[in-house]
């Protein structure tokens, strides 16, 4: 941004955003290869991750990388222009063994919170993608915009509490329907595990404006 260049990241994240308010984080739930990746190691640790402290520091480290965007953006100089494969080779990033280097140690960084803390640890700790999801749906909530979401008949729940076995953001799932009548929150990534699990029909997914917690 020191150089006023848009590269494809900006537009990345812009989109993210924007698809937020509509789709909350089911980017999460069905695109991005962290989660991917994170999955693929909770056959070590498959415990749920703890809902603490640790969850404010993927909000820090947010907070500090747009500091430094608007910092250099505004200290930098030139005119502002797009240029969505700047800095790539042929449009790939990863072209020599620096980069590869680069490529692994996210990799470890990724993989290393749920394999000591639990299940998507690193979705709950550490990511720094989620803030503008979370902003988005905030921000289509407070337009009441229709958002997807999981939605429960709370009648018809025998509190088996298979909704909160199988969610992969350990979730009380089975909490949520009792009070709220739907299962959504910031931590949820519409993966629809939990609809799928429910022996009784008791959730399903919804489109329609609704006050979330």
């Amino acid at each position: 941004m020191a150089e006023h260049i848009l590269t494809g990241s900006f537009f990345v994240f812009l989109l993210m955003l924007i698809l937020s308010m509509f789709l909350g984080r089911s980017f999460c739930g069905y695109l991005c290869p962290a989660g991917g990746l994170q999955e693929c190691v909770a056959g070590v640790n498959g415990k749920p991750a703890k809902q603490g402290k640790r969850r404010a520091i993927k909000y820090v480290i947010w907070t500090v990388w747009i500091a430094v965007i608007v910092i250099s953006f505004i200290s930098g100089e030139g005119t502002l222009h797009v240029d969505v494969f700047y800095m790539t080779d042929h449009g790939v990033s990863v072209t020599e063994i620096a980069n590869y280097l680069v490529y692994y140690a996210v990799i470890l960084l990724l993989i290393r919170p749920p394999l000591i803390y639990g299940r998507r640890a690193a979705c709950h700790y550490i990511c720094w993608m989620v803030p503008f999801m979370v902003i988005g749906e905030k921000i289509g909530q407070m337009l009441h915009i229709p958002q997807l979401h999981v939605s429960a008949d709370n009648r018809k729940c025998i509190s088996c509490k298979k909704c909160e076995t199988v969610c992969p953001m350990g979730l009380r799932v089975e909490q949520m329907i009792r009070e709220n009548n739907h299962c959504q929150c910031s931590d949820c990534i519409q993966c629809g595990a939990c609809v799928d699990s429910c022996p009784k029909n008791v959730l399903s997914y919804s489109w329609k404006a609704e006050r979330r917690v």
